[in-house]
């Protein structure tokens, strides 16, 4: 297994190679005196356009512009984020840890409730257990995200009062602004544990629950239809007709042989909506006035922030390239046979 980890593993620095080609060659379709913009912290600066393109080789040959730019992105210097007043590396770190605070509760929730749902419809095939995951699956499926946030925020919030949207209440962003409160992660529901205070972590907690709810309602509709269609191909083969007539109980066969079996797609679905929710669900986010970075990536685009919506697609390809990877790694965990290819 380690072979095959090294043989993947070695694919990934290649694959960023092409990546910051790709990205820079997005950027070469700016002018050099808008590409020095991009690092334009204050106003004043714009009369000094020259001195900017000379400091980072904007107008040099094209091997020499993409040797700087890359040094400089190895360096964390993305730019400026004019919408979010920082540069872009420190917007990142700002915004990321409420976006993997959400994706974290919402992906569990997902690969739990889609893996139950999918697994007992094949097993429960064209009876009533099967006819509410599908119902599910396709509301899930036909609805649009914001409909759904939009109809949970007015049930939970608008008529009983709970669950409000934003990410905190007022008193935890003051007790976040003092020194009796210190940011471990970003995540207030972990750093809420870390200082020994529950209600920083209830809050947190209370605010995350609607967006996660609606994720995880969007995302399993998916991950139900193709654990029901792979434990249904893997439940009419031959080994599991012949471990059910060697005695083997129905829990037995199910669980310890077709699931693992049927386990490959559901594993590469499962990171491709764990990096998608990685990346930021914007509309999500949007909806619930939750301060992530996929909200923070949509803002960035609506007010042409080029800085910000870069180094957006560049964490999000990043992030898609590293899942990819980690999907790898679980395949020849899940099925031996993967790595001796």
């Amino acid at each position: 297994m380690g072979v095959f980890l090294i043989k993947r593993l070695a694919f990934v620095p290649l694959v960023l190679f092409g990546l910051s080609l790709l990205l820079f060659g997005l950027l070469q379709q700016l002018s050099p005196e808008m590409r020095a913009a991009l690092y334009v912290k204050d106003p004043r600066q714009l009369g000094q356009l020259d001195e900017v393109i000379r400091t980072y080789h904007l107008a040099d040959p094209i091997h020499i512009q993409y040797a700087s730019w890359l040094k400089e992105v190895l360096k964390g210097n993305l730019g400026w984020s004019e919408t979010a007043k920082m540069t872009v590396a420190e917007a990142i770190k700002a915004y990321f840890p409420a976006t993997f605070e959400l994706t974290a509760i919402s992906f569990a929730m997902t690969l739990f409730i889609g893996l139950w749902l999918g697994t007992i419809s094949a097993v429960h095939k064209d009876r009533f257990l099967d006819h509410v995951s599908r119902i599910i699956s396709i509301t899930g499926t036909s609805f649009p995200t914001f409909v759904i946030g939009l109809v949970l925020l007015m049930i939970f919030y608008g008529k009983f009062g709970l669950l409000p949207p934003g990410r905190s209440s007022f008193e935890t962003q003051l007790l976040m602004g003092t020194d009796a409160f210190k940011s471990y992660t970003g995540m207030l529901t972990i750093d809420g544990l870390l200082n020994g205070n529950l209600k920083v972590s209830w809050d947190g907690l209370k605010h995350i629950i609607l967006p996660a709810l609606t994720l995880t309602y969007v995302e399993i509709a998916l991950l139900v239809r193709v654990t029901r269609s792979s434990m249904l191909e893997e439940l009419g083969k031959d080994y599991v007709r012949t471990a059910r007539a060697k005695g083997l109980t129905e829990d037995l066969v199910v669980k310890k042989h077709a699931r693992k079996n049927a386990m490959i797609p559901v594993i590469t679905l499962s990171s491709i909506l764990f990096v998608a929710l990685l990346g930021g669900v914007a509309i999500t986010e949007t909806v619930f006035d939750y301060p992530g970075i996929g909200r923070w990536g949509l803002i960035a685009a609506q007010q042409l922030d080029i800085p910000g919506v870069l180094g957006f697609a560049s964490l999000s390809a990043v992030l898609f390239v590293l899942g990819n990877t980690l999907a790898d790694a679980l395949y020849a965990i899940v099925d031996p046979r993967i790595r001796i290819n």
